[in-house]
């Protein structure tokens, strides 16, 4: 077997020319120590269940030279070998080969050619006083072409507005729907269907975004169970969990929690957080990881801890390909090979410690004790000012870089690669044709959901202490209030207040507890649907299970207080009525708050929204103004309005066959008085409940009343499912 250590290695392939038995007893010695090194580390990317034929097995070593061996399997149609069934090992057939010692991650080279992005700028019509513009089309990159092959560790580099960002979205396949992209994308020569790259790779993005209450362990543990292959259990997928946090470093803070970025809720520090991101990816052990500025916002020793851990991920096998801002000299030098752009084009590809000689080569020297980074960056930058130069510069060593011997093997390569890729390769093609093996079971989704949103709201102080004080808080200050009132003529108006105020708390205290929280737990939502970890619509409906006994404990507790406190109906059944209504009162609260939160995106935006949607609807609820009194423009507001529902539930449920109410006081009023006899009178208009009912135009309709809160609880549920099923799927887009 010859292989060639040339910058671009070619594949030479073994012929076994020996007589029939020899050739035999070689490939089944080569076929028994594929399925011993796969027994020791078994790769994370599964196995095909495609049928076994010729295949030429690819085995990368860690300077990019390739070695093809062609062996003939059983499924063949010809030769001696016909039938020879290659011996498997755990759950599948040995053919995912290591050319790392134990390093289970299956080797693939990703390679791109004559990659060009443009967008479409809109025009302007200039009305009415304004200066009009045609619509124009904008190029962002130009012709790029390159290859990060297994053991790489390479870094994207480039001044501001040079493409960095649009390069990593074309080859993640994200966010790219605004493009015009033309040129090649291939996996050791397949060439890659649209979002099949998901499949075999990792995107670590630049901001952190965890559920602060969870532990490094148990973030971990949830993204095993809804992100690894299918084919592992439980046990299997806590066992990955513990490896990646060995690998990763993060063994002495795994039982910390991660607590907020900002510092406001403590927890693990920067540069672990960092790791958690690579950590979290790296449990599907996929052969390529994408990072965007994986040093940004850390300082220079956690900077250089995070590439480190990277330079050990590379060592792996894998294809480490990341955005990096003028990283410092020390960290520039632990990249093995680097990708200028300048103005969407390839200024310099290669060996790190090529680039400092192409430079020299143009006549921009690196001076002495000078970051190499910063002086490639500040070379190829833009100057304001200074455009026309400074364009033509970088036109200059742009064209000079691919008349270079690296950019010419560039390309020869990857059309070899494309020759002589053997379409048999069960692996790469099931990963570029076929479907994730990565997406759970509903089942499983919900499990692990209503687990984590179970468990975080009872960490959290803001959700369940905060909330559980201010539930007994109110309900001790209304009892004080209105305790033990006496239902008399003057007492009538205070009860009615009160039931009022009993719904209303309930309904003001979720609806704003759930405007300020639920915004900012919809980035890491969009975030995780976006990587294909879960449906938005199952974390919906668990997130909305797994608080609703909250919810309702809550109300049972505060009411259990109030309503006996406060003197009200001396009934068991009304009690449960009261429980009833302001129950399904504050869920519905509670789904008004997320349709408001997903609509606004913002908490602030949110509260500023909030207002103006609940004033008419608590105008219309019967106890600021009289239901007949309202305008017949405006009457349909109220068959939107809960609290009318609920209030008028609560007044039925109170006065319905009360009576009579006493009036000790009243004074006989001749039918001959004066007026100011009459006036000096005391009268009781409020002779029983029915009267009060009457008065305030409400009438014993608690059938119709329960099913319009059930419908609108229905309805805001709904129009909060599709917000953020339509927000999700649009930020993935």
């Amino acid at each position: 077997m010859e292989i060639n250590n040339g910058d671009v290695r070619r594949k030479h392939s073994l012929r076994l020319d020996v007589s029939e038995p020899l050739r035999i007893a070689v490939l089944l010695f080569y076929t028994a120590s594929l399925a011993k090194m796969s027994g020791e580390k078994r790769s994370l990317l599964g196995d095909s269940k495609s049928p076994r034929r010729k295949s030429k097995r690819k085995t990368y070593t860690d300077d990019g030279a390739v070695a093809a061996i062609e062996m003939t399997q059983s499924g063949s149609s010809s030769g001696s070998l016909a039938g020879l069934k290659i011996p498997a090992s755990g759950r599948g057939t040995p053919r995912l080969s290591n050319a790392f010692e134990n390093s289970g991650v299956y080797q693939i080279a990703l390679s791109w050619k004559d990659i060009s992005v443009k967008v479409n700028i809109p025009g302007k019509s200039g009305f009415p006083f304004g200066e009009s513009r045609p619509p124009t089309q904008k190029t962002i990159l130009r012709k790029i072409t390159g290859t990060a092959k297994p053991g790489c560790l390479l870094a994207v580099m480039g001044a501001s507005g040079s493409g960095k960002s649009t390069l990593l979205n074309v080859l993640t396949q994200r966010n790219t729907k605004d493009y015009l992209i033309e040129g090649e994308m291939m996996l050791n020569g397949v060439p890659l269907t649209p979002g099949a790259i998901k499949n075999v790779s990792a995107y670590v993005q630049q901001s952190d975004l965890f559920m602060e209450t969870l532990t490094v362990r148990e973030q971990l543990q949830f993204r095993a169970m809804l992100r690894m292959d299918k084919k592992y259990d439980t046990e299997e997928r806590m066992k990955r969990v513990e490896e990646v946090i060995a690998e990763m470093g993060l063994t002495k803070c795994a039982n910390t929690r991660i607590g907020s970025e900002s510092g406001s809720k403590k927890g693990i520090s920067g540069g672990e957080r960092k790791r958690l991101g690579f950590a979290s990816e790296a449990l599907t052990n996929p052969p390529i990881f994408f990072c965007d500025e994986p040093t940004s916002s850390l300082d220079s020793f956690m900077a250089q801890s995070i590439v480190q851990t990277l330079q050990k991920m590379a060592q792996r096998g894998r294809v480490i390909l990341c955005t990096i801002h003028q990283p410092s000299s020390e960290i520039f030098a632990m990249f093995t090979q680097v990708l200028i752009l300048s103005e969407g084009r390839v200024a310099f590809m290669g060996a790190a410690k090529d680039c400092l000689a192409f430079f020299n080569q143009q006549n921009y020297p690196c001076p002495s004790n000078y970051n190499p980074s910063d002086h490639y960056i500040l070379t190829l930058a833009i100057v304001p000012g200074n455009e026309a130069d400074s364009k033509k510069k970088s036109t200059a060593i742009c064209d000079a870089y691919m008349k270079t011997e690296n950019a010419i093997k560039s390309i020869e390569y990857i059309d070899d690669q494309k020759k002589e890729v053997d379409m048999y390769d069960h692996v790469v093609l099931d990963q570029v044709t076929g479907e994730s093996r990565y997406t759970s079971s509903f089942i499983t989704q919900a499990r692990n959901l209503f687990w984590r949103a179970w468990i975080c709201q009872f960490r959290d102080p803001m959700i369940f202490y905060v909330r559980s004080a201010q539930v007994l808080v109110v309900a001790l200050l209304l009892s004080s209030i209105y305790f033990d009132t006496d239902v008399d003529q003057k007492g009538i108006i205070n009860i009615n207040g009160a039931l009022f105020l009993l719904n209303m708390n309930f309904c003001g205290t979720n609806l704003f507890a759930v405007l300020t929280a639920f915004p900012l737990e919809m980035n890491i939502v969009k975030r995780e649907f976006g990587s294909g970890l879960y449906l938005s619509s199952t974390y919906f409906f668990m997130k909305s299970l797994a608080e609703l006994p909250v919810f309702l404990l809550s109300s049972v507790l505060f009411m259990s207080i109030t309503y006996w406190t406060i003197g009200l109906k001396d009934s068991f059944e009304a009690f449960l009525w009261a429980n009833i209504v302001v129950a399904l009162s504050s869920v519905i609260s509670v789904w008004v708050g997320y349709t408001i939160s997903i609509v606004a995106g913002d908490p602030t935006l949110a509260l500023s929204i909030a207002s103006p949607v609940l004033i008419p609807l608590i105008l219309f609820s019967g106890i600021a103004l009289n239901i007949d009194d309202i305008p017949d423009y405006f009457k349909w507001m109220k068959e939107l309005s809960w609290f009318r529902n609920a209030y008028q539930l609560m007044m039925v449920n109170q006065w319905k066959d009360w009576g009579p109410i006493e009036c000790p006081n009243a004074t006989h009023v001749p039918v001959n008085a004066s007026l100011p006899e009459m006036c000096a009178a005391i009268t009781c208009p409020f002779r029983d409940g029915d009267i009060i009912l009457e008065y305030n135009s409400l009438e014993d309709e608690r059938g119709r009343d329960i099913g319009q809160m059930l419908g609108q609880a229905a309805g805001f549920y709904l129009l909060a499912l599709i917000g953020i099923v339509v927000r999700t799927r649009r930020a993935r887009e």
